[in-house]
C-alpha cells in the first residue's frame, strides 16, 4: 500500500491551441510539460484549461491539454472535468463563454468514487440593480459565479477517501457593467468602474461562500475526513475569500469548530518563498492548497515552483504567469497534535 501522497495545483493559464492563441501550443508544451512532470503529483488539479473542436467537428474536447500530457504519466491518470468543455456554441456576436474556456480539470492516479460540480448548488445567486448602469436597469438581476466548483471523491490505496475541491475565483478586476465601457479596458467613469468592482467581489466572496458550505457537509458526513481545496483563489491570505473558506477559530470566535478549519499549506513557507504571482514588481501568494486538520495530521511539506516566475505585466512567453504549488503527506503516520498552521 502506498504510503505517500503528493498533491498538486497549478493554473496553466489560457491553455490553448489554434490560429487566435498568443503563444503557438508547441512553445508551450516545451515549458508546461517539464514542469508538470516535475510536481510528480499522484492528485493534480490544473485551471483555465480550454476546450477545443475536433477537426471533423462535434463537441469540444480538451486537446490542447492531451497534447501537454502525452508521454506523461499524467495521460493515464484518471480525469475529472467541468461539463460544461463540451457545451453547446455561444450565441452568435458573443464571446466564448465559460463553456470552452477556463475549465478545470483534476487529475488522479487513483480512482474517482464521485465527481460532482457545484455552482449555485447550495447559494442561491444574489440578486442587485446596477445604479450605473446606461441604459437604467429596469429590474435587479442575478451575479452568478463564473465558474463551478469541481470536486471529486478519490479512493486512496487502504480505503482512505479524499475529497479534493478545484477552484477558481474570480479576479478583483471590475466586472463589466452595461453601458459602462468605452472598450474591454476603459471604463467611462470612476463610478461605473466602482460598481463593477463590488460586483466582481460579490462574484468571488459569493462562491468562496459556496466552497465553505461544501465543506461543512463534507465534515458532517465525517468530522475526520480528508479534505483538500486547491486552484487559484485571487486571493491572499487574509483577504475576504481566503478567509471565508479557511474558517478559522480567530474569526468564528468558537474554539468548538477549531476541527472544521482548513490549514493553508503556503503559510509555513518562509517570506521569501511564499509567492505564486509577479504583478508590477510585486509578489503575490494568490495559488494555495488547504486542507483539512485530518489530512494536516500527515502534511510532510509543501513546495511552491517559483524559480524565474515572470511579471504578469512585462512578459507574453510561452510560460505560465502562475507557479505551481505541490503539497506532501505520508498516510501512514497516525493523530498528531492538531492547531493552525500561522
Amino acid at each position: 500500500m502506498a504510503s505517500s501522497l503528493r498533491i498538486a495545483t497549478f493554473n496553466l493559464e489560457n491553455l490553448d491551441e489554434g490560429p487566435g492563441v498568443a503563444v503557438p501550443l508547441e512553445r508551450r508544451i516545451e515549458i508546461l510539460r517539464p514542469q508538470l512532470e516535475r510536481l510528480e503529483a499522484d492528485v493534480l488539479c490544473l485551471q483555465e484549461v480550454n476546450g477545443q473542436r475536433p477537426p471533423g467537428g462535434g463537441p469540444r474536447q480538451l486537446i490542447a491539454l492531451d497534447r501537454v500530457l502525452a508521454g506523461t504519466v499524467y495521460a493515464d491518470f484518471h480525469r475529472a472535468a467541468t461539463s460544461r468543455v463540451s457545451g453547446p456554441e455561444p450565441k452568435a456576436g458573443t464571446a466564448r463563454g465559460a463553456d470552452s474556456v477556463h475549465n478545470l480539470v483534476i487529475l488522479s492516479r487513483y480512482p474517482f468514487n464521485a465527481v460532482r460540480e457545484f455552482r449555485h448548488t447550495l447559494v442561491v445567486p444574489p440578486r442587485y440593480r446596477p445604479a450605473t448602469a446606461r441604459p437604467a436597469a429596469k429590474s435587479a438581476e442575478a451575479v452568478a459565479w463564473d465558474r463551478p466548483v469541481l470536486c471529486a471523491s478519490i479512493e486512496l490505496p487502504g480505503g482512505r477517501r479524499l475529497h479534493v475541491l478545484n477552484l477558481h475565483l474570480r479576479a478583483s478586476l471590475a466586472a463589466p457593467v452595461p453601458g459602462q465601457k468605452a472598450d474591454p479596458f476603459t471604463w467611462k467613469s470612476v463610478a461605473g468602474w466602482a460598481e463593477g468592482f463590488y460586483l466582481a467581489t460579490m462574484k468571488r466572496t459569493g462562491q468562496a461562500v459556496e466552497v465553505r458550505l461544501l465543506i461543512d457537509t463534507l465534515f458532517d458526513e465525517d468530522p475526520d475526513t480528508f479534505i483538500a481545496v486547491c486552484g487559484d483563489f485571487n486571493a491572499e491570505e487574509r483577504q475576504t475569500p481566503l478567509r471565508t473558506i479557511r474558517g478559522d477559530p480567530d474569526d468564528t470566535g468558537n474554539p468548538a469548530l477549531a476541527r472544521r478549519a482548513m490549514i493553508p499549506l503556503d503559510a509555513t513557507l518562509p517570506d521569501s518563498r511564499r509567492f505564486s504571482v509577479v504583478h508590477g514588481g510585486r509578489r503575490a501568494m494568490l495559488d494555495h492548497v488547504l486542507v483539512s486538520q485530518a489530512l494536516f495530521a500527515r502534511y510532510r511539506a509543501v513546495e511552491v515552483f517559483n524559480e524565474d516566475l515572470p511579471d504578469e505585466l512585462a512578459d507574453v512567453g510561452p510560460q505560465s504567469h502562475h507557479a505551481p504549488l505541490a503539497a506532501s503527506f505520508d498516510l501512514s503516520l497516525g493523530q498528531k497534535t492538531m492547531g493552525s498552521a500561522t
